[in-house]
């Protein structure tokens, strides 16, 4: 075993001497290659100690030395903090701003910190099937416009430099077959996440194993390694991080910072500390509650498609963004379902402040106009004189018998009434609540639940906290061509840090992906004496 630190690199063995050896020319280096020749034939140990050396010089060495003693693994520290960054959050955004930065920059150390788990939100994301990014959009603009924080921020070069064609041609290119849903959800084939994380993992490895065999340039990806502090020192940051098991401590010095920490609320408290606001974050994308108990006695129904609108406590105008259609689910606290979602992410802020109290207006038959379907109606009474209402409800209205059930009895009708004896009054009253039917929605709900199919869709929730979070630093803070701090040179951010959340349907990993393959690249190309691995 050898190592190498700014102070020398140490080849040890059963004996030996030392070498002290200051690299100004190639003869330096040849020179030194046969001293170690001569070392290993007559079974000596040497130390070899470097002075002053420069972060190419210890490739050189560290090669050499590797070939000559048949060595395959080292503890390696150029010494030199501006050729390091630490990555904050083993995320999706920072796994991939890492990969990123490694693949352009070899000889740039990479140390990713992680407080828990590798990838875990990669992992249960999607019902456990990870929706990688989306096929609906390519162009920047309308691709911005599924981001209720950032559509406006996020239409230039942002998705342009990485976008989801981009994320999905590099999945497909190291191995992941891609599907592509009905509703423009993209999906691992295998439908399990476990495929993005071992294709993330699998491509640090490769990474890895086209370097010189030493540890100093691989991308280091450690666990239950919480960052307590980052702080500004000269040109440098010191980071201190804690060791989950033994409560230790200690500091590592970095070029750069990578801050990729979600909505964990240590990665607020870093950013605050290096100068940054904070918007204070809120949840987002999550369900209604609705407290119906006639409503929720029928979870599990399904529509696939409606329009729904959200009107809000004091609300003095329309918003275009709170009208939203798509599928809907039925829950036994309410409502679910696509559509739910995008509304719960456009109206976050205003839900937070109302407490989550407001009126939910839902056309269950957005593609039938209102007077197209009061004549529907009264055709079917013609037709349907002797039939009870609640038998079933009209052959084109997309309603299931049990909710059909559910809107007469709402009316105060009986659903053994003969269709014969209502009135046309009645049947366009009737007509008008399916067009736009009230509930007051009383709080939110993120549960977990079985699964069910909607529209093709799988819908499955129920964790303790919100999966996705509206707030963090604000993007006026940040330079979206390079992820880095107005404020904090060296400082760069990706994922939902950031004052940036989606729609669902894979805009937010697309967001993770995008941001961090731009600070991973912003950084490696800042580093010294760049040298590609291969094609990232």
């Amino acid at each position: 075993m050898w190592s190498c630190s700014s102070s020398g690199v140490d080849l040890r063995g059963s004996a030996g001497g030392s070498i002290h050896f200051a690299a100004s020319a190639a003869a330096d280096f040849c020179d030194l290659d046969r001293r170690l020749k001569k070392s290993v034939k007559e079974g000596t140990g040497v130390n070899v100690i470097l002075w002053a050396p420069a972060a190419p010089q210890l490739c050189d060495l560290a090669v050499l030395c590797s070939q000559n003693c048949g060595q395959t693994s080292a503890n390696f520290d150029t010494g030199d903090e501006q050729q390091r960054l630490v990555v904050v959050g083993g995320g999706a955004a920072g796994v991939y701003g890492a990969l990123r930065a490694k693949s352009l920059c070899p000889h740039l150390e990479v140390l990713v910190l992680e407080k828990g788990q590798l990838l875990s939100k990669v992992r249960i994301s999607g019902g456990g099937r990870c929706n990688v990014t989306t096929g609906l959009f390519q162009d920047p603009k309308p691709l911005a416009g599924q981001y209720p924080r950032g559509h406006k921020e996020l239409r230039g070069s942002y998705f342009l430099t990485h976008g989801p064609a981009d994320t999905a041609a590099w999945f497909t290119q190291r191995g992941v077959a891609l599907k592509t849903e009905s509703d423009g959800r993209m999906f691992p084939q295998s439908n399990s996440s476990a495929s993005i994380i071992d294709c993330l993992l699998q491509e640090a490895k490769r990474i890895n194993d086209e370097l010189p065999h030493f540890e100093v340039f691989a991308v280091v990806l450690q666990t239950k390694a919480p960052v307590l502090n980052v702080s500004r020192k000269g040109q440098t940051f010191e980071v201190s991080r804690g060791a989950v098991d033994s409560g230790g401590k200690n500091v590592v010095q970095a070029g750069s910072v990578l801050l990729a920490t979600g909505s964990a609320s240590q990665g607020y408290k870093i950013a605050r500390d290096l100068g940054h606001s904070i918007i204070e974050p809120v949840p987002s994308l999550f369900s209604f509650k609705v407290m119906d108990k006639a409503l929720t006695e029928l979870a599990g129904v399904s529509f696939q498609r409606v329009k729904a609108e959200l009107e809000l406590p004091n609300q003095k105008q329309r918003h275009p963004e709170l009208v939203q259609d798509g599928p809907l689910l039925i829950t036994h606290w309410g409502f679910s379902g696509p559509v739910v979602l995008r509304l719960s992410a456009w109206a976050a802020r205003h839900l937070f402040s109302s407490k989550y109290t407001c009126v939910l207006w839902v056309d269950f038959t957005p593609n039938i106009e209102l007077e197209e379907l009061k004549a529907l109606l009264v055709k079917h009474k013609q037709d349907s004189q002797k039939s009870n209402m609640g038998s079933y409800s009209p052959e084109k209205l997309p309603l299931v018998k049990r909710f059909w059930i559910y809107l007469l009895e709402r009316q105060g009708l009986d659903r053994d009434m003969k269709w014969a004896r209502v009135s046309t009054k009645v049947l366009h009253e009737l007509a008008l609540l399916l067009k736009r039917c009230p509930f007051s929605v009383s709080g939110k709900v993120y549960r977990k639940m079985t699964k069910i199919f909607v529209g093709g869709i799988i819908l499955q929730g129920e964790f303790k906290d919100e999966f996705v979070t509206a707030g963090g630093v604000p993007l006026a803070e940040v330079n979206l061509k390079t992820m880095e701090s107005r404020i904090c040179p060296g400082l760069f951010f990706a994922g939902e840090i950031l004052d940036v959340d989606g729609v669902t349907g894979g805009f937010n990993f697309q967001n993770a992906w995008t941001g961090g393959f731009i600070a991973g690249t912003t950084v490696a190309e800042r580093s010294t004496d760049r040298v590609n691995v291969g094609e990232f």
